[in-house]
């Protein structure tokens, strides 16, 4: 059965996220103004730019309803098959602070299961992007996950200790955006990442697509399979890596528990998820 994104549509998507990586990196030569979004986190010109881009031509090459960070969700995406899952600007704090360490995210989702991740790195210009079934490549080249002792760790979730348990048997490497972590993962220069906290579905869908087509394993922190356009747009965390060494970073999970971030979800007993 053919991919709805044929090969004529996927270059399309593909020159729509270096476009948007292009808008950010034009915003961060002139400069800019933050805002708050109120306990979420920083937001600038250059968020609402790359969403407003993607979201104008990305439905234009494959209609699909829309699900990103910087637009208001709409419940009408629950009765969609197909949707696009957009982190226009994964990473903000560290755009904001200068660090290199952000990207542009896009998932296509099919009856609430991944079918396209693509991740871009508007300062190196790598982009990393999977097919459901085609595997994983980065700037057109092949890349499989790799085994070892890398592990991926938020900088904000290490400042909260929450990455004290990986001390000791880990090389831990402090980066930013979770989609880049992710695409870190798929091409081998990680072994694996984890957040114990709660993650929206933009900031994993497609990260998650590039690790589970290079040959790894991305669940929740619980080892259960990601599922997205779902009415509470979150999933209980992310831990994503080559088998062995995901194996390892579940075994820790399930030894200290995940963040206390996670009490915004109902008790796991009583919903059965």
């Amino acid at each position: 059965m053919s991919h709805p994104l044929d090969d004529v549509r996927l270059e399309r998507v593909l020159d729509a996220l270096r476009r948007a990586g292009a808008v950010i990196q034009e915003v961060r030569a002139r400069g800019f103004s933050v805002a708050d979004k109120g306990g979420a986190g920083p937001v600038t010109e250059a968020d609402h730019a790359a969403d407003a881009l993607l979201r104008e031509v990305l439905p234009a090459i494959l209609p699909a309803a829309w699900l990103s960070e910087e637009t208001k969700d709409d419940p009408a995406r629950l009765a969609a098959d197909r949707l696009w899952v957009v982190d226009p600007l994964d990473g903000t704090k560290e755009f904001v602070e200068g660090v290199p360490q952000y990207s542009v995210a896009v998932g296509l989702v099919e009856g609430g299961v991944p079918i396209f991740g693509a991740v871009h790195q508007p300062v190196t210009g790598d982009t990393w992007w999977a097919r459901r079934g085609g595997g994983c490549f980065r700037n057109g080249v092949p890349v499989r996950v790799a085994g070892g002792n890398a592990l991926g760790a938020s900088r904000s979730e290490m400042k909260r200790g929450e990455f004290e348990p990986f001390v000791e048997g880990w090389d831990l490497r402090p980066i930013g955006s979770i989609a880049f972590k992710l695409a870190l993962v798929a091409s081998g220069e990680l072994a694996a990442t984890v957040s114990r906290g709660p993650k929206h579905e933009w900031d994993v869908c497609a990260g998650a697509m590039l690790v589970l087509e290079a040959g790894g394993v991305a669940v929740d922190c619980f080892g259960e399979a990601l599922a997205f356009n779902r009415p509470f747009p979150k999933s209980r965390g992310i831990l994503a890596g080559a088998p062995d060494a995901a194996a390892r970073v579940l075994a820790v999970v399930e030894r200290v528990g995940v963040s206390d971030r996670m009490d915004e979800f109902p008790p796991r007993a009583a919903t059965g998820t």
